[in-house]
């Protein structure tokens, strides 16, 4: 009978024990998808930091000069139209024919500035990944100096813009 009571004095030491026991133990869960990755920043290379700032360089001279050759072009175009129906002084058509070769030349120094870009994208290594974003643009800048040239002032901006489209996308891959 003694041994009957020792039982229960067993068991409840027992018990007493095992919760100790477990209260020492560390509880840590494993969530091994939740690790974050260590965050390391990629710099571009001085390379890639550089054409950026040209491509950039060249986003403003082109949106520049399409709002500017908006209001001149229309100006040009409708000298031009009043000059076939009315008599329009020799000083009228001098400054149009001047503004008219102005134009030209804008034309012609934005697309040299295009080319230049255009081809260094294609001649250094680091930057040929960007070439299917810019590629086209020294077509598009001579479409606009061709329209310009017929002297379709108006017509001339629309390759432009296109060409600000594929500057900016060009950016946006670069960053």
């Amino acid at each position: 009978m003694k041994t009957i009571r020792l039982y229960p004095l067993i068991l409840a030491v027992l018990v007493f024990f095992a919760f100790a026991a477990d209260g020492q133990t560390r509880k840590t869960r494993r969530s091994t998808s939740r690790q974050k990755a260590p965050s390391t920043t990629i710099i571009p290379t001085l390379e890639i930091r550089t054409a950026k700032e040209k491509v950039s360089i060249q986003i403003a001279n082109v949106t520049r000069f399409t709002d500017v050759l908006g209001p001149i072009a229309a100006g040009i175009e409708a000298v031009d139209r009043d000059s076939k129906s009315t008599k329009l002084s020799k000083a009228v058509l001098d400054k149009n024919e001047a503004n008219k070769q102005k134009v030209l030349q804008a034309i012609r120094n934005l697309k040299a500035g295009l080319v230049t870009l255009e081809t260094e994208f294609r001649t250094k290594t680091g930057l040929r990944k960007f070439l299917p974003k810019i590629d086209g643009i020294t077509v598009l800048s001579s479409q606009s100096e061709d329209s310009a040239f017929a002297g379709r002032f108006m017509e001339s901006r629309k390759p432009l813009l296109t060409v600000l489209q594929k500057l900016s996308d060009t950016l946006a891959a670069m960053s």
